[in-house]
């Protein structure tokens, strides 16, 4: 059937049994979503997935995001079953963040894949930029929902009203038409063919009069003409000429300054993807936090690091830093320079560094422990950068961390490399320097260390000496890490099972 202006309401009763899982794939749903679902229904929460419905398979399998709407009255009762889920709350940036409308965050740890659950309180529609429009009809609208298979989901009349708003409100005012943005994608175009010819029209009809009197039938007819392949421009401008009008008295902002908000958005955004390289993505509600992996060589620690880095990223605002190996200050170049240049022509900048954690009998030189000065400031430095990101609410993953009496090799130098012989009072001021610097550094919020046996780390790392693989995989393996806070991974078997049991860690405390 073609609906159209001069087509009058139909009622349709030989599409009235068919069903809605017909339009479910054998797609098999995620072990979260299963959950969710199962548990939404046992507790009788009033919800219902209320767009998108035409790809619900994808929304069972993590594809899509889960669109769900939410009677005000469970919203106390939804974010329990939420958070006893795993799911987190997050936030949007502030030019992103609508009223009624909350995002969380499930891990489903057996497929690797993340849930988004958009918990929508209030049915807002309108264009991405403003969502300017929210129909308050969000009780009847649930009060339609049936169970399907997996989803409660609305009746085809009120998800086909609803669509039809939704696509005017986005592609058919004069601003986007202007801007040749009014074209309809091809995932919406499927959606309202799909939905058009399964409506019951007289149901239709009825709900526009008790719920939606303020869209009469010559309007909404209007409407889904405009929407049709081939509609004539004019047709289009009218259709959301007239749906503004009668949606005015709900709306958030008047139109003038719904238009001009599109606009300064749209510039806006344009500027810092410009500039940062991309829009920033979302945090946590519950806050930011700093996450540490240490461990020996042939640990994997910078494979599972750069892993979870990947997998956090896809959502999350996530920042990588190597602590070991921190962005090196001018002062550290122009030590490291002087020094090279010791080294070529002899003398005292050119002794090596001990290389053993004890003291040596020969001084090393105060330019090299200005390096170590250096280096320790570049830690420090780098832990800022970390520590404010974090505090603002992103997630930071740290490759080594210093440690108090632990891993020497990122910890305080100078007063393991120089005897007690060789101290005076520049030396002893330049070990309190140092050891400031570290001090300033405080524990991450999760410490996750790989241990690894010393002799499968040699059998692992062929391509650096036998001697310092040794040593710094024995520091790791022998130390008495019950004594901290960190938490112990067997780094002898597979990646993969290394990898899943980190991230595991790493939402649990996010």
């Amino acid at each position: 059937m073609t609906f159209t202006q001069q087509t009058p309401f139909v009622d349709r009763p030989e599409l009235e049994t068919q069903p809605e899982s017909c339009r479910v794939s054998s797609k098999p749903i995620l072990n979260l979503i299963d959950r969710l679902c199962q548990t939404l229904e046992g507790e009788n929460i009033n919800y219902c997935h209320w767009k998108s419905n035409l790809a619900i398979d994808r929304s069972a399998s993590g594809e899509n995001d889960l669109d769900l709407l939410v009677s005000r009255a469970d919203v106390g009762r939804f974010t329990e079953i939420l958070a006893s889920l795993g799911f987190k709350q997050t936030q949007v940036p502030p030019f992103s963040q609508l009223p009624g409308i909350l995002n969380y965050y499930g891990y489903d740890l057996e497929s690797d894949k993340f849930v988004h659950v958009h918990a929508h309180y209030q049915l807002v529609l309108g264009h991405d930029r403003t969502k300017n429009y929210r129909l308050p009809v969000e009780e009847a609208f649930l009060a339609s929902s049936q169970l399907d298979r997996f989803f409660r989901l609305p009746t085809p009349e009120f998800e086909f009203i609803i669509l039809v708003v939704r696509l005017i409100l986005k592609y058919s005012t004069w601003e986007v038409l202007l801007a040749g943005k009014g074209k309809l994608p091809q995932s919406a175009r499927q959606e309202f063919e799909d939905l058009q010819p399964r409506v019951n029209w007289t149901q239709l009809d009825e709900n526009l009069k008790t719920h939606l009197p303020y869209i009469d039938r010559a309007l909404f007819e209007t409407c889904v003409q405009s929407l049709q392949l081939g509609c004539p421009l004019p047709t289009r401008l009218q259709a959301g000429r007239q749906l503004l009008k009668a949606l005015q008295p709900h709306t958030r902002q008047s139109r003038l300054v719904e238009a001009t908000l599109k606009l300064w958005r749209g510039l806006t955004r344009a500027a810092i993807r410009r500039i940062a390289g991309g829009l920033p993505k979302k945090s946590l509600v519950s806050g930011g936090v700093m996450i540490a992996l240490v461990g020996g060589d042939g640990a994997g620690k910078s494979t599972a690091i750069a892993q979870a880095t990947a997998w956090l990223s896809r959502e999350f605002d996530t920042l990588n830093v190597h602590m070991g190996k921190p962005p090196w200050s001018l002062s550290t170049y122009l030590v490291r320079a002087t020094l090279k240049v010791g080294r070529l022509v002899g003398g005292v900048f050119g002794r090596p560094s001990p290389s053993e954690e004890s003291a040596s009998p020969v001084f090393p030189g105060y330019i090299r422990l200005f390096q170590h000065i250096f280096w320790a400031r570049d830690r420090y430095r780098n832990y800022i950068r970390a520590r404010r990101f974090a505090n603002r609410g992103g997630i930071v993953l740290c490759d080594r961390f210093p440690l108090p009496d632990a891993m020497v090799m990122d910890g305080p130098q100078i007063e393991h490399q120089v005897a007690p012989c060789h101290r005076n009072r520049w030396v002893e001021g330049l070990i309190q320097i140092e050891r400031n610097y570290y001090r300033s550094i405080v524990l991450p919020d999760l410490l996750l260390v790989l241990k690894l046996d010393p002799e499968i780390a040699l059998q692992r790392r062929t391509d650096e000496k036998a001697e310092g693989v040794r040593r710094r995989s024995t520091e790791v393996w022998n130390l008495d890490w019950q004594q901290t806070p960190a938490f112990e991974i067997d780094a002898s078997r597979p990646q993969a099972d290394v990898v899943a049991e980190i991230k595991s860690l790493i939402w649990s405390v996010l």
